[in-house]
Parts: C-alpha cells; structure tokens; sequence
C-alpha cells in the first residue's frame, strides 16, 4: 500500500511539473514560430509578396459575393470564383497560367459534353435518363482517368484532366433534378473564367517570379556549384594530403555537388511551368527549355563523378598516410591532378557565367581548352608510369583512380560546353568574345519591382 502511495504521488508530482511547464513550452514554440518566420521572409522576401498577392486576388474576387448588384447576377456560383483563386494561384507566372488555363479549358469542355450529356439522357425518358447518365460519367471518367496515365499528359495536363472528370460529373448528375443546368453551367464557367483572370493578372503584372528566369539562373548556379566543390576538393584535400595538414574531415564544401544531384526533379518543374509562360525579358515564347534539362542531366553526370573523385580519395590508402603510395611518381601524378582539377573548376565557372549572361562561350582563350590539355597530359603521364618496370602499380592505384575520374570529369564539361553553345544559337545569345564584366549581384537576381534576391530553387516546388 505504502508503494503505491508513493507512485501515485510521483505521478501527481510529475503531472504537475508538466502543467507548470506548459506556458514555457508555449513560449517557446511560439519564439521558435517567429524566428522561423523571420528567416523565410528574410531568405525570400518574394514569398511574402506571393502571400500579399494571393490575399488581394481572394478579395478582389470576393466582391461578386459580397457585392449585390453583381451576386444577383452570379448568386452562389460566385463562390467558385474564390475557390479558383485558392486552387490556382501559385509562386510563379508559368504554374498560374499552366493551371488557370486547364482549370478553364477543361471547365467549358467538361461543361458542354455534360449538357450534351443530359440532354442525350433525357430524350430517352424517365426510365433510362438516370442509366445513361450514370454510364456517361462511368465511361468519362474511366477514359480519362486511364488518359492521366500517358507520361506527357500526367506532365501538363494532370490537372486539367482531373478537373474535366469533376466538371462533367457535377453538371451531369446535377443536371438529373435540375432543369436550369444550362444556366448553372454558364454561371459556373463564368467565374472560373473571372477567378481565374484574376490570378493571372495579378501574377504577371505585380512582381512577377517567372519559372523561366528561375530554371535559367538554377542551371547556372548548379554549374558554379560543381566548380566550388572542385575547388574546395583541391585546397581541403589535394594540397592537404601533401602538406600533411590533418584538418581533412571538413566536408561542408560537398553540400554544393549534392543540391545538384538533388535538382532533377525542381528544374523538370520548373521546364514544365515555363512552357506556359508568355516572352519575357530576353526569353522568348518558344526559348529552348529542353535545351536547359539537357545541361541539367549533364550537370548530375558530372556531379555523380565528383562525389565519386571525393569519396574515392577519402578513403583511399594514400589519403589515410600508407607508405607504399609516397613515391615520386604518385607526387607527381598527383600535382597533375591539382592542376588538371583547377583548370576544370575554372571551365565549369566559365561555362555557368555564360549561361547567367546570355552570352556565347569565347572561341578562344577559355579554361575548356587548357583542361583538355591537362587532360591529356595526365594521360600519357599514366601510360609512362605503367610501362616502368620498377612501379608499384598498387601504390598507383590511388591516384590512378582520381586521375581517371578527372579525365571523365573533363570529358563530361566538355560535352556541357557543347550543350549550352547549342542553347546559345538555339536562343540567340549575345557573342562571348567581347569578354562581358561579371555580373553584379543586383543583376543576377530576379527582375522584381517590389524585391530582388537571388533566385532561391527550393521555394518553386
């Protein structure tokens, strides 16, 4: 008895230590709340712009309900009319227009099969209108629903479909026990139409953040990723592993390679929001967004091959201080790597500062070249090495390996250069060769009225 006494006061004594605590543990969750919000609006302040926008574009299309002389007209369907804004409105032009335009098609193509629809059902009488109804709306939605299956339909049309299957079913099964259904279609479409214009006047003409200039300036930044984290390769690790020095497990600088093995899925996002954009800036209607996944699945290439060179050389035996791969030849071998992989940094730099300028690769005189060349000397520095009779080939193995991961690494650079001169004649870029300054950083950020910070990727999807 006298233990469970004990517990049961413990537990009292526990309960009442959390209810003490409760408004500190409040406190805090709300602190956590306005730091948390601070840093969202500081990191982009578009996002609390899109938030102002969303809210004005809400109320503008709440005057058709609170409003009478327009409620008169529109009545409850003026309601849709919100629900459109809340449905549609997204971050950027390309992802309003893309669903405000398959909202709207698929709303008036939806709307008038399903009159159709009910006036086909009720010319067969009381007794079959409710069957035929029913298998009109079985076979629309069986059809489209397996059409959301084809991958370029799932892609752009995913929504607009979906809203197809609603739109019929409603109008068609409504329509059973309301005669007025042509009158409520109209009204229906109306303030889609209404709802939706407003979103994307709003979206275009108030601070507008264009999915196009985003998939631009992220493909660039990608590339200026890739040639930091060779970069920081070289100075943490290569040149480290020849002075000894034993501050080697600073891996920070891999956080740039990994976003761009992380940014397939955001930039084919972004390409697919793009399409829907109209000619803006220096990018025109039709401007080559599949020129730009193209880069971007490059980009990765490269990106699995330095996270190949960087783990490779983490652990391999010369970087962990094994005697047997200290010979001059891996020295040597070695320094051509640091050579070649800074050459290599400086081409992707090159590369990613002509596609955040618009302008066309130098035909002369550029890192590419001298990478290539470097390249090339490593290889007949490796097949030299190979052929001596008195060479440990396992104290080669090391070096061997990231020197053959560079020489993949230039060959893949290469092939981005020539990506990216096919975007620049595909979207008309300026001549590189007048040797642009670099741009300032109010010029590398977004064009925006109201804010200009640098693009941030991970606020689109």
């Amino acid at each position: 008895m006298a233990g469970n006494a004990n517990r049961s006061r413990h537990e009292k004594a526990e309960a009442w230590e959390k209810v003490k605590g409760m408004p500190k543990a409040m406190m805090e969750k709300v602190m956590n709340i306005c730091v948390m919000t601070k840093e969202i609006a500081q990191d982009d302040p578009r996002k609390v712009i899109h938030s102002l926008k969303v809210g004005l574009s809400i109320s503008l299309v709440s005057l058709f309900y609170f409003y009478q002389p327009l409620y008169e007209n529109f009545g409850l369907s003026a309601m849709w009319a919100v629900m459109t804004v809340v449905v549609v409105f997204e971050f950027t032009v390309g992802a309003t227009l893309g669903k405000g335009l398959n909202r709207t098609l698929a709303t008036l193509t939806a709307g008038a099969l399903g009159v159709g629809a009910h006036y086909l059902a009720s010319l067969a009488g009381e007794t079959a209108e409710p069957i035929l109804i029913g298998f009109f709306v079985f076979l629309q939605a069986a059809i489209v629903s397996f059409i959301r299956f084809f991958p370029k339909m799932k892609a752009r049309y995913d929504y607009g479909l979906l809203i197809f299957i609603l739109t019929f079913s409603l109008i068609s099964v409504s329509g059973f026990r309301d005669d007025e259904v042509l009158e409520m279609a109209h009204k229906r479409l109306s303030t889609i139409v209404i709802g939706g214009t407003a979103c994307v006047m709003i979206s275009i003409f108030v601070c507008p953040v264009w999915a196009g200039e985003e998939l631009h300036y992220s493909i660039a930044l990608n590339l200026d990723n890739l040639a930091h984290s060779l970069q920081e390769f070289i100075n943490k690790h290569l040149k480290a592993s020849e002075e000894g020095d034993s501050n080697k497990d600073n891996k920070s600088f891999m956080e740039g390679y990994k976003s761009v093995l992380n940014s397939k899925s955001s930039e084919d996002s972004l390409a697919n929001f793009a399409r829907w954009e109209p000619g803006h800036g220096k990018f025109k209607f039709r401007h080559p967004w599949d020129q730009y996944l193209k880069i971007g699945a490059l980009s990765r290439q490269c990106a699995y091959r330095i996270e190949a060179l960087i783990n490779g050389h983490l652990n391999s035996p010369h970087i962990q201080g094994s005697s047997t791969a200290s010979s001059e030849i891996v020295g040597t071998i070695e320094e051509a790597c640091i050579e070649m992989s800074v050459e290599s940094s400086k081409a992707l730099k090159e590369v990613g500062l002509s596609i955040k300028n618009m302008m066309r690769l130098p035909s002369s005189n550029n890192h590419i070249s001298e990478s290539k060349a470097a390249s090339k000397r490593l290889k007949a520095l490796l097949q030299s090495s190979l052929k001596g009779q008195d060479t440990d080939l396992l104290s080669l193995i090391p070096a061997g390996t990231a020197a053959s991961l560079l020489i993949d690494i230039v060959d893949c650079i290469q092939e981005i250069a020539d990506s990216v001169n096919n975007l620049a004649a595909l979207a008309d870029f300026e001549d590189g060769d007048k040797s642009p300054k670099p741009p300032s950083s109010q010029s590398q950020a977004l064009h925006c009225e109201c804010a200009e910070p640098v693009p941030k990727i991970d606020s689109i999807v």
